[in-house]
């Protein structure tokens, strides 16, 4: 994937999950986004930070000292490591686990 492809798809995802999250009191997850940066406060004080990274050609996600690298699958459109865990169930799973809330993305 050359670097302009990688830049569009990576910034449409990380719009699309802030845009999802709009609906979620921000009490319980509070998104925010900066130059290819989204992060997300929980309540319970866990900060998730997914970003794009281009040398790599993947979406990043650090929480819960834990980290995960998404690569894009043009096969469905989704972002999946290597061992196939998707990012937005990934994402939901972590919200899932923290504050006990399902959130629709």
């Amino acid at each position: 994937m050359d670097e302009s492809t990688f830049d569009k798809l990576g910034r449409e995802e990380l719009a699309s999950i802030e845009d999802a999250l709009e609906s979620v009191d921000p009490d319980q997850v509070e998104a925010s986004s900066s130059d290819g940066v989204l992060t997300l406060e929980l309540a319970d004080g866990v900060r998730m930070v997914i970003n794009t990274h281009r040398a790599a050609r993947q979406i990043w996600m650090a929480a819960v000292a834990s980290a995960w690298k998404f690569d894009y699958d043009a096969g469905d459109g989704r972002w999946r490591t290597s061992g196939s865990e998707e990012l937005r169930d990934t994402i939901r799973g972590v919200i899932k686990q923290r504050v006990g809330i399902d959130v629709p993305l």
